[in-house]
């Protein structure tokens, strides 16, 4: 049976925190990287969910939830909503580790820690986007549909650009997302920005 995609419900939260694990290197399994199994879906998943239901998107396989998509319509309005209400309790819950400590969990919550705000380099692309796909879902254009889905709700709500970051290891990402029309915007040390205009 083909994967089917259906708009988040709130029950779809904890799968949302286990894909963000299960696909947290660089799309394969973080299970063994990470000591807390939610640190990444608390960055990179729940908020968005939580804050912006409407743009989060759902990949069922076989009625389970196998794949994601989430963002946000405009990400300097969301990491200050974040800011003043999501990471302040995050903060208490994972206190600042010790600058010894280069372990992943440590990584991620120095992350947790820094101010948020948007690059204003991708100003002109004010929306952004996070998508994960378990490997049963893979390799049969669920990941191209999932970015039409995201991108027509964009484009319904009037939004102008969207953006993505993607690693540098993730050389199938890369080249999925040229295919998919991204265009690089701004080349970091480990990652790669990329931008679409839906002007």
């Amino acid at each position: 049976m083909k994967p089917i995609i259906r708009p988040y419900h709130p029950s779809d939260l904890a799968a949302l925190y286990r894909i963000c694990l299960l696909t947290g290197d660089s799309g394969k399994d973080a299970t063994a990287i990470y000591n807390d199994p939610d640190i990444l879906g608390q960055l990179y998943a729940a908020p968005y969910a939580v804050y912006e239901p409407d743009l989060c998107f759902v990949l069922t396989c076989l009625g389970n939830p196998c794949g994601y998509i989430l963002g946000t319509r405009d990400s300097a309005t969301f990491y200050k909503r974040c800011e003043k209400e999501w990471f302040p309790v995050l903060r208490e819950r994972y206190p600042r580790p010790d600058d010894a400590d280069m372990s992943a969990d440590a990584r991620i919550t120095r992350i947790i820690h820094s101010v948020q705000k948007a690059d204003e380099d991708m100003s002109p692309y004010p929306a952004h986007l996070h998508i994960d796909l378990l490997p049963e879902a893979q390799g049969q254009g669920m990941g191209r549909k999932l970015i039409n889905t995201f991108l027509d709700k964009l484009r319904a709500l009037e939004v102008p650009g969207v953006h993505l970051g993607v690693g540098k290891a993730n050389t199938n990402a890369v080249g999925f997302y040229k295919r998919l029309g991204f265009e690089l915007v701004k080349e970091l040390e480990a990652s790669i920005n990329f931008g679409m205009s839906l002007k």
